[in-house]
């Protein structure tokens, strides 16, 4: 059942008392297209725990840009890849941030109880995995998924389904927003700086943060401050600049002042490389002149993509690392292999996040170590409307934060 745009969600019933049905932000394969348009409010089923599942009462939930590739229907159909898998639900609730209230547990959960408060963490994966069993990194297993995004029932939900070891303790400190709203841009900040054996950031080191005032950036920025490193963070404008130096930046860069994005010239172009190698030593002596001295970065955080790849690169330290964990701006990144294998350069792939990594980040949450940044507050409507921005790159800076059951009982600040 559709529901009207004049929507408000219901108050919730008691605590451990779960309902037949739940109202739910849903995307359908034939609303895939621009994000603005892809999401619906409707009633669908309360989902069905297993031994090793929670239910959590939504609170509030995170936006982040898989649920644009989700709406879009690329470079994956989500619903189509489950249903090929066996799962006969036609339709996709995405969210992969959530604080809530556990309201039923299956047979087999011993980490939580019905009425704590809690966050999810994003890494899925099939506990029984041989790869798992074996010792190896979980998030790299054949059965690592991305909680509501490659699995449904996430958080833009009334009620959200997780595997119990993703549920963490909410920080009694924050918000019920400001716990939905780090978690995925956080733990995935977290492996890519420390989870790379070899090029983990440490303390002095100069840390490259491209989209320093977004989701991702903010927690960058912040975990490689908290161990001594100097990030630099690369905006698209003065004010994002500086809201990055508040959080611990030592300087930034506005990418207008370049001109040199996307695939440069092929090497056989002699005047097209010449004019492309410029450009990107003049970024690359922005860094040095935001940083003080003459240092490149040791470690480049990236996920812009194709726009960005060869010049961080190119800028990148010999025996440095450039870690990336998406392709905002496009998939086709090209390398010139000369600044690569000659300076022993790591282009290293990171995606998600295991439990001690989620774990360790959450820590850091609840300490109060980390801001989680919160830039925007709506109301459960809003979910469209606001992926419609993040994909047309419009944003405000931080993270933006959906309310859920928090505006149905009166519990949501709006920033």
């Amino acid at each position: 059942m559709t529901v009207p745009v004049e929507f408000r969600m219901p108050a919730l019933p008691p605590i451990g008392t779960v309902p037949a049905v739940m109202m739910a932000q849903v995307i359908r394969q034939d609303r895939f297209g621009h994000p603005s348009g892809a999401f619906q409010i409707e009633e669908v089923a309360t989902p069905e725990l297993g031994p090793d599942d929670v239910l959590i009462a939504v609170m509030a939930a995170g936006v982040n840009y898989n649920n644009v590739f989700a709406a879009r229907g690329v470079p994956v159909d989500v619903i189509g890849m489950r249903q090929r898998a066996g799962e006969p639900q036609d339709f996709h609730i995405g969210g992969s941030d959530a604080s809530g209230i556990v309201y039923a547990v299956g047979d087999r959960v011993t980490n939580v109880k019905v009425g704590d408060e809690v966050i999810v963490h994003p890494g899925y994966w099939d506990t029984d995995d041989p790869y798992i069993a074996r010792g190896v990194d979980q998030m790299i297993a054949p059965s690592a998924r991305i909680w509501g995004y490659d699995t449904n029932y996430g958080s833009f939900g009334q009620f959200s389904r997780a595997q119990s070891h993703q549920v963490l303790p909410k920080a009694a400190h924050l918000t019920w927003e400001q716990a939905a709203a780090p978690t995925l841009v956080g733990t995935t900040a977290y492996r890519m700086l420390f989870g790379w054996q070899g090029n983990e950031v440490r303390k002095d080191d100069v840390v490259l943060v491209w989209g320093g005032s977004g989701g991702l950036g903010t927690q960058a920025i912040q975990l490689a401050k908290h161990v001594g490193a100097i990030p630099v963070a690369v905006v698209s404008s003065a004010e994002k600049g500086q809201a990055c130096e508040k959080l611990g930046a030592a300087g930034w860069i506005n990418r207008g002042d370049f001109n040199h994005w996307g695939i440069p010239p092929h090497w056989s172009d002699n005047a097209g490389q010449k004019e492309w190698t410029g450009e990107a030593r003049r970024f690359g002596k922005a860094i040095w002149d935001a940083v003080g001295s003459k240092r490149s970065p040791n470690v480049v955080f990236e996920h812009p993509g194709e726009d960005t790849v060869s010049t961080s690169i190119f800028v990148c330290e010999p025996g440095g690392m450039v870690v990336i964990c998406a392709g905002t701006s496009g998939y086709s990144a090209t390398v010139d292999l000369r600044y690569h294998w000659t300076r022993q350069k790591r282009f290293q792939g990171s995606h998600g996040t295991n439990d001690a990594q989620a774990i360790a980040y959450n820590e850091l949450v609840r300490s109060g170590v980390i801001d989680p940044c919160v830039g925007q507050v709506v109301d459960f409507t809003g979910v469209g409307e606001v992926h419609g921005q993040m994909s047309d790159g419009t944003l405000p800076s931080g993270n933006t934060v959906i309310l859920v059951n928090a505006e149905a009982e009166g519990l949501g600040v709006r920033a």
